[in-house]
């Protein structure tokens, strides 16, 4: 037979403290702070080789609907906003912190702003090229005008 101090003893191993309890929920607040409170560092590099690849699938998407369709299919960029959009298409945002360049044929500009490169339904385009720039490097993303090839390079 147990005492009745062996048996008051048993019972309060069972458990836990309050300052058990406290320590291990001031761990699991200090945690959900770090996960909550994380965010990727944001890396140039990536972020300008991301937009170029944006723009160039956009203008690859553009030249598909123009032979789809067939019907010419315009892809218009808005330099100061960072948006573009294929035909009548969502419009789709660009990182704010690029610099934009458009260089394609008098008639396909709309402003010093805007503009377009426009794809025929044979694949053949307007051409021109979407420079994408950091401040340290360039990208372009260039539309062939007889073939409608899309290509993108480090622009020197």
């Amino acid at each position: 037979m147990q005492s009745a101090d062996a048996h008051a003893h048993e019972c309060r191993q069972a458990g836990f403290t309050l300052i058990e309890i406290l320590v291990t929920l001031a761990i699991l607040a200090f945690a959900v702070v770090l996960v909550v409170g994380y965010k990727p560092p944001w890396s140039r590099t990536l972020g300008l080789r991301g937009a170029a690849a944006q723009i160039a699938s956009g203008l690859r998407t553009a030249r598909s609907e123009a032979i789809v369709q067939n019907r010419p299919t315009s892809f218009e960029v808005d330099l100061k906003t960072h948006r573009f959009q294929i035909g009548s298409g969502p419009i789709r945002q660009l990182p704010p912190g690029l610099s934009l360049v458009l260089l394609t044929i008098t008639g396909e500009e709309r402003d010093a702003q805007t503009g377009g490169i426009r794809f025929n339904p044979d694949g053949s385009s307007s051409g021109g090229r979407i420079s994408v720039a950091d401040g340290r490097r360039t990208i372009a993303v260039g539309v062939d005008w007889l073939t409608g090839r899309v290509s993108v390079a480090d622009a020197p």
